[in-house]
């Protein structure tokens, strides 16, 4: 028999987008289509939403425990991630921070379906809670993260409370992106006007 040589293996073609993957874009699509229509959080269930997105009620419940977890994730998909915490100083992390909810800020005000599912929120608690553990917690445990380092870095007044710290610190982005939601966002220069006024009262002396 003649010897042709060495056999060489190929990789396989190319696939296409795992299954699983086209399947959660597919349930993600489902929710906003379906909240583009205008069904509000209490009318989605999982049944509609597997409809709508053409899987099985088991698929979706494979990935979450409930319609609540879903809907939470659809939410912070459509947000930008948390900033790392690159430095170098706490200043620089706090302005970053504040920049972070700007930006936030104006995605609520252009994509109505996050405005609009956090204002239904707080008529739906087991949603609004889901959302506060996954959501809100973690941003809230970054700036505390940022305050402390000032603090024990001896750039930030020692005798004022962590949390009263932050509030100081946030409270105004957190103002014009939740309560006044038709302040001005679009200067980027507004973070560090913010934390640059409120740390001229706040550094230690």
């Amino acid at each position: 028999m003649p010897y042709h040589g060495p056999s060489v293996e190929h990789d396989p073609p190319p696939r296409g987008r795992p299954r699983s993957e086209a399947a959660e874009h597919a349930i993600f699509g489902a929710v906003e289509k379906l909240m583009e229509d205008g069904v509000g959080l209490a009318e989605l269930s999982i049944e509609r939403i597997a409809a709508e997105a053409g899987v099985g009620k088991a698929t979706i419940y494979r990935r979450w425990p409930n319609k609540e977890a879903l809907l939470v994730d659809v939410v912070d998909r459509l947000e930008e991630p948390m900033p790392p915490l690159a430095g170098p100083t706490y200043r620089d992390d706090l302005i970053s921070a504040v920049d972070y909810m700007r930006r936030r800020g104006l995605i609520k005000r252009s994509r109505w379906i996050v405005k609009s599912a956090l204002g239904q929120m707080n008529s739906w608690p087991e949603l609004k809670q889901t959302y506060h553990e996954r959501v809100v917690r973690p941003r809230r445990e970054l700036i505390r993260q940022i305050v402390r380092r000032g603090v024990e870095s001896g750039e930030l007044r020692s005798d004022l409370d962590v949390e009263l710290l932050c509030e100081m610190l946030i409270g105004p982005i957190l103002l014009r992106t939740v309560l006044w939601d038709d302040a001005p966002l679009e200067d980027p220069d507004l973070p560090r006007q913010m934390i640059d006024a409120a740390l001229d009262g706040l550094a230690a002396r």
